[in-house]
């Protein structure tokens, strides 16, 4: 989530009174505000200092209100962007911070054990509970259809019992596109997963070699082109491009080979162990002369086994953002015995796994083989990757599929990544995929080599821009059509919405609730809109001074909380929502605001003082 959706969604959340908005000269400097609460006399106030970002101004007024009414004094951390939110967090200064979490794997694991779990990857804010622990982890071997009650305990521990979260909404997914240039029916619109660039084609399609598509983000830097350094909406969809991954996310959430670097995937009975069949028709592209060049070096088993054990370990690279989304592999190998295939049955079928993968591919399976240089499929002659899990469990597959699986080339990552992890000094040592390799000027020395459809050529203040990888499943319906994209930075949405409507870029991603009207009234224009797995939260922080290790105030600002107010002020298209878990599996948990309630437990935190 990785935070935001296929975008980080970060919420801007101010307390206060109408009316009592004072700003000094360090306020302004400081991008800090104080508001007196004007809630009940009968209640003393509480301090809280709020962190966010400057951003969803219709939130802040919404919650403003509320939690004044229920008595607190607010100072206002508000950051300007995504690494200022970040940098403020690190050094605790804050009570609770507004942020959201996207599932872009579509399983619910992801939506709760990365933030949720004793010393999850994104857990930075102190949580640890051995209930929720253990129900993460019961939740995780379970099928779909008994694990509906386990997540429903889950939430109640995390936001009935204790308060930890506090919820605001689940969003709709929506783009928009230009259909004068863009055919509208090859931009896809997923829910988990992001903008995949290889489909999308011009309505003219001469233009396919001459022209750019373009579409634009409000971040522009980078946290890393290594796919396990980043899992945030400044990287989601441009690595999701740049790296093929074993298997994929259908627009439906369910996991598919299509598009992959997999022919098929089989799961063996007992849902432990899992196989891939790969092809050979992925090659690792690189950049010369800022033209994007085929390596002619397959994207092999040695790849995928080097990409995988570098993903669930933690140590593997400093900084390393998803390591907790890949803990559930224990042992990726190369297998070529071709008979032990034979001897396995495919999960709830009489099938054997070699059957199962021979599947629709272009030759019978004659050879397994583990050196790239060998592989040949057309003479039968394929590689096998076998993963297999600590635990039975299914969700590995959603996990896969995520950028953070993307495969890269062992060569290339072991050439760059020659520092001591354990030593890592970034003021000095230039990991692979910093984006000061990609960045016009004295530090440009671009060195991606990059498995997916589409490389990054170069980044600079107002663009990215990448070409497609001339080596990528050529010939076949998953070859890129455009052969070039530019991704424009600009900073806020209504910008980006007139740079659509004038032609200067052909797609926006992620359209403000109350733009739909504009764009749906622009006849040049296309609105694609689906219920998304985003949902909008906030965080205490449960570390340091912070007096909201406090359960009765967590429990205060969770019952101040109206879902209601909220979503009449978008027209209702905002959705409700109880956690993460809500746009995935349906408990039936609901949450209800209680003012009166909100009082009293401010009144039981001031009794526990005396």
């Amino acid at each position: 989530m990785k935070r935001f959706i296929s975008i980080l969604l970060i919420l801007v959340m101010v307390l206060g009174v109408a009316g009592c908005n004072v700003k000094t000269k360090d306020d302004v400097k400081n991008n800090t505000q104080d508001t007196a609460a004007s809630g009940d006399s009968s209640v003393k106030p509480v301090d809280i200092q709020i962190l966010s970002m400057s951003s969803n101004e219709k939130d802040v007024n919404i919650v403003r209100d509320q939690l004044a009414k229920a008595g607190f004094n607010v100072k206002l951390n508000i950051q300007p962007d995504y690494g200022s939110f970040t940098g403020q967090k690190e050094a605790g200064n804050y009570d609770i911070a507004i942020s959201g979490w996207t599932t872009v794997t579509g399983n619910p694991d992801y939506a709760v054990r990365s933030i949720f779990t004793t010393g999850g990857d994104y857990n930075d804010y102190g949580l640890s509970n051995p209930e929720l622990d253990k129900l993460v982890e019961e939740a995780a071997s379970e099928t779909p259809e008994q694990y509906k009650e386990t997540y429903k305990e889950f939430e109640k521990v995390l936001v009935e019992d204790n308060a930890y979260i506090i919820p605001l909404y689940s969003s709709l997914k929506s783009q928009a596109i230009n259909k004068d240039v863009l055919k509208a029916d090859s931009v896809r619109l997923s829910k988990s997963r992001s903008l995949p660039w290889e489909e999308i084609d011009f309505v003219d399609q001469s233009k396919r070699t001459s022209s750019p598509f373009i579409m634009s983000q409000t971040m522009s830097s980078l946290t890393s082109m290594d796919p396990i350094k980043g899992n945030d909406g400044s990287i989601n969809i441009i690595n999701t491009n740049m790296h093929v991954r074993l298997v994929n996310l259908t627009d439906d959430d369910e996991v598919t080979s299509k598009g992959s670097l997999s022919y098929n995937y089989v799961i063996e009975e007992g849902n432990q162990e899992y196989y891939f069949i790969l092809r050979d028709n992925v090659k690792f592209a690189k950049v010369v002369d800022k033209k994007a060049v085929d390596t002619g070096e397959l994207v092999a088993a040695e790849d995928v086994v080097f990409s995988m054990n570098r993903a669930k370990d933690k140590n593997s690279v400093p900084d390393h953002r998803t390591y907790s989304l890949h803990s559930s592999m224990d042992k990726i190998e190369i297998i070529t015995d071709l008979a032990s295939l034979e001897g396995f049955k495919e999960s709830g079928k009489e099938t054997s796994v070699k059957s199962a993968l021979e599947a629709g591919l272009p030759s019978e399976i004659k050879e397994l083989v583990a050196d790239k240089k060998d592989v040949n499929n057309a003479a039968g002659k394929y590689q096998v990757v076998k993963v297999t899990t600590t635990h039975p469990f299914p969700q590995v597959l959603n996990y896969l599929a995520h950028q953070s699986a993307g495969i890269v080339s062992k060569k290339q990552v072991e050439a760059i990544n020659t520092y001591d992890v354990a030593k890592y000094d970034k003021n000095k040592d230039i990991a692979y995929g910093d984006q000061s390799t990609v960045t016009e000027g004295a530090t440009y020395n671009n060195t991606l080599t990059v498995s997916g459809p589409y490389i990054m050529l170069y980044k600079n203040d107002y663009e990215v821009v990448f070409e497609k990888n001339p080596g990528y499943m050529a010939g076949t319906e998953h070859e890129p059509r455009i052969n070039r994209v530019e991704v424009k930075f600009i900073k806020d949405l209504d910008s980006s919405l007139s740079a659509l409507r004038s032609g200067e870029i052909h797609l926006l991603y992620s359209v403000p609730e109350d733009k739909y009207p504009l764009v749906e009234g622009d006849s040049k224009l296309t609105l694609q809109k689906r219920p998304s797995n985003a949902v909008s939260y906030a965080f205490f922080n449960l570390l340091g001074k912070s007096e909201f290790s406090d359960e009765n105030l967590r429990k205060a600002v969770l019952n101040a909380i109206d879902q209601d107010q909220i979503l009449a002020v978008y027209n209702n298209l905002k959705i409700k929502a109880y956690s993460t878990i809500s746009t995935l599996v349906d408990t039936g948990n609901v949450h209800k605001a209680d003012p009166a309630k909100a009082k009293e437990y401010i009144q039981k935190y001031w009794d526990s003082k005396k």
